[in-house]
């Protein structure tokens, strides 16, 4: 598995699943959740509202994760999870790391093989960017360290796509410190 820093718009990533980094109702709202939601189209939302009607009528709780199809986004699928609301008092960085590890056991679910992550949890969440790298990592070195089952494909390219290049580069700074990406 290779980890890639990318600056840019998760939106537009040629990856078969991209990461929304939503909050619990699924509704769309601001940051990252409202341009997916955009650039998906308004088919997105009524996926949204099918889940909310069916599966999820309490919304999705911090730290899980769902999926929907992409609809006009270059990938195929959205992987929605919920991160922790430091502000709120969701403090505990195992509910941040839940994100990352139920995202990738959605995307394997799905037959994905390429992810992008936006910066879960940070922004108006609260989060200070590098503890969501520390966090993230950890996450897919975890899931990595797992034993495959049979027939089962794994993730092979996980993105880290952030928006500015401030937050890049701590990425950046904290993958280098990890021991970089996972060798495929």
């Amino acid at each position: 598995m290779r980890i890639e820093i990318v600056q840019g718009d998760i939106t537009a990533r040629p990856v078969d699943a991209i990461v929304n980094a939503a909050n619990s109702s699924l509704l769309g709202g601001g940051g990252v959740d409202g341009a997916i939601h955009q650039a998906a189209g308004p088919e997105l939302l009524e996926a949204c509202r099918e889940l909310r009607a069916t599966k999820l009528p309490d919304g999705l709780a911090p730290g899980a994760a769902v999926a929907t199809p992409g609809f006009r986004l270059p990938a195929k699928w959205v992987i929605h999870t919920v991160g922790p609301n430091r502000h709120a008092g969701q403090t505990n960085p195992a509910l941040l790391g839940s994100c990352f590890s139920e995202s990738l056991r959605v995307a394997e679910g799905l037959g994905v093989r390429s992810l992008a992550f936006p910066a879960v949890g940070a922004g108006v969440y609260g989060w200070e960017a590098r503890t969501v790298a520390q966090v993230g990592f950890e996450a897919v070195h975890a899931y990595m360290g797992r034993p495959v089952e049979a027939g089962v494909q794994r993730v092979e390219l996980v993105e880290f796509v952030l928006f500015s290049e401030e937050v890049a580069e701590i990425f950046r700074t904290v993958l280098e410190e990890t021991g970089g990406g996972v060798p495929a």
